[in-house]
């Protein structure tokens, strides 16, 4: 079992690439094996700055994707809350990071994702498409590798020092790792959705940005991608499958048009006609997440690791940051900078505490709507979030969670969440009569810590680090080295906050 490889990744989206690039940068031999044949269709197309300004950039590959036209978006527009009428929030949080750092895009995830793969393969690492990895070899020990059939059809087996599944909801092998999911019931729901040949656009200087609006059965996302290109899908609960199963399209059109803000952009617009934009589709958006993102020789990233609910447009960057944190673990085990187990524990520290606040923010988000009288919106209080997820949560998160120093037992975080969500209520009420130059949702704690780390790795990409140069979260006492790519022991002393 001598390793060919310092590095196998199962998988070739935005994680995938992302740790197969960020290791094959160091130097190190990384083959990277997807099952597809790029570019393929994949749902997700909102970005969030953090990926397109931070990620990117530390990657090498921000002037590409600058460069590809996709459309500018400079924050969200949403019909949500007690407020009929439609508001914004931007993207830009803070004076540090101004226009153009203060905006993402949206983008065809066929041609995103394929940018960030030709980058892996052109960064040095071995790209092998059309090859479906089946199981991970392992002894008592540690994982050692993978069995995968080719492109060919050949059965093989590559042996690697580390893997890095990054294969999506549908893993083969994510059960090597942290055993069963744990599923959120609070979050469980479904999504049906498809593509129109244009659409309406909302006034400049909000033309670009994804617009959510809830309505009696669920929310609706408008996403603009092309002047003829528009993605729109329903998240929706459960209780809806046998309509969805029964003619997914018919379902599809009957939930816009139980939404009078996007079927009035949508009046008159046929539906896309263009291959992979023709067909309706439907996904069982069940967030949920490991009970351990890693075991030696092996680490979960994306939605092999975690999925959580999409209406704040996470999924790219906590997939791409994820990976990120894998890479640096790798990364400095192999040059011996920092032991295994030590970078591998500031990963799945840092990983939970990424996906706790973006999961606290969307329990706070979700309580904001004030449509009572839906079984969907009657159902999405924090006083409703079940004990036995509140419990596991808990276990998930910790301490680590919205900066509290001390661990949130199960008993505290419901008041916890009840705060947040009045306070984030609030701030929203706000928006319409606070000066342009004030954001009154950056003085909300679960805004804040939401948008944190994105924020660093933003200075992290642009300036080497973050400015105010803080330390660490995680329990290794760690920080993220110059260029992003691995872990430093010697850099940052202060008090704990997000990445560095």
């Amino acid at each position: 079992m001598d390793p060919e490889y310092d590095l196998i990744v199962v998988g070739g989206g935005p994680a995938g690439s992302t740790a197969a690039a960020a290791v094959a940068m160091r130097g190190h031999r990384v083959l990277l094996l997807e099952r597809e044949t790029f570019p393929r269709y994949q749902i997700g197309e909102s970005l969030l700055p953090a990926t397109v300004h931070g990620l990117c950039g530390i990657l090498g590959v921000a002037e590409e994707v600058a460069e590809a036209g996709f459309t500018l978006k400079r924050g969200g527009t949403l019909r949500w809350g007690r407020d009929p009428k439609p508001w914004q929030f931007s993207f830009s949080m803070t004076p540090r990071l101004p226009e153009p750092t203060a905006t993402a895009f949206q983008v065809e995830r066929s041609r995103f994702d394929e940018i960030l793969l030709r980058n892996a393969a052109r960064v040095g690492a071995e790209v092998r498409e059309g090859s479906t990895v089946r199981r991970v070899v392992a002894d008592d020990e540690r994982v050692r590798g993978v069995e995968y059939t080719d492109g060919d059809g050949n059965a093989r087996t590559a042996y690697g020092r580390y893997v890095i599944d990054a294969s999506g909801n549908t893993s083969r092998v994510h059960s090597g790792v942290g055993g069963r999911r744990v599923y959120s019931d609070f979050f469980r729901n479904l999504a049906v959705f498809g593509y129109f040949a244009g659409g309406r656009r909302l006034p400049e200087p909000n033309r670009g940005n994804i617009f959510c609006a809830a309505f009696d059965a669920g929310w609706l996302w408008y996403i603009p991608l092309r002047d003829d290109l528009t993605s729109v899908g329903a998240v929706i609960s459960p209780e809806h499958t046998a309509a969805v199963q029964r003619d997914p399209r018919s379902a599809w059109q009957d939930m816009i048009r139980a939404c009078p803000e996007v079927a009035e952009l949508l009046d008159g617009v046929p539906a896309a006609t263009e291959p992979p934009y023709d067909q309706v589709r439907v996904r069982k958006d069940w967030s949920y997440w490991k009970t351990s993102f890693w075991t030696p020789g092996m680490a979960l990233v994306g939605d092999a690791a975690c999925f959580v609910d999409p209406v704040l447009s996470s999924g790219v960057h906590l997939a791409t940051y994820g990976a990120l944190l894998a890479a640096r673990a790798v990364n400095s085990a192999l040059d011996g900078s920092v032991p295994e187990e030590r970078g591998f524990a500031e990963f799945e520290a840092r990983y939970r505490r990424e996906y706790g606040v973006f999961y606290e923010f969307l329990i706070a988000f979700y309580d904001m709507e004030r449509n009572d009288a839906s079984y969907f919106w009657s159902a999405k209080k924090v006083t409703k979030v079940d004990s036995t997820e509140v419990a596991a949560f808990a276990e998930l998160a910790g301490g680590l969670v919205s900066g509290d120093s001390a661990v949130l037992g199960p008993d505290r975080l419901g008041d916890h969440w009840s705060a947040a969500a009045a306070e984030l209520e609030g701030a929203v009420g706000r928006l319409a009569t606070t000066d342009d130059r004030v954001n009154p949702l950056l003085s909300t704690r679960v805004v804040g810590e939401t948008f944190r780390t994105g924020n660093d790795l933003q200075e992290q990409a642009l300036y080497g680090g973050p400015l105010d140069g803080t330390g660490p979260t995680g329990p290794g006492h760690l920080v993220a080295s110059a260029d992003g790519l691995g872990w430093d022991t010697a850099r940052g002393t202060a008090a704990p906050r997000g990445d560095e």
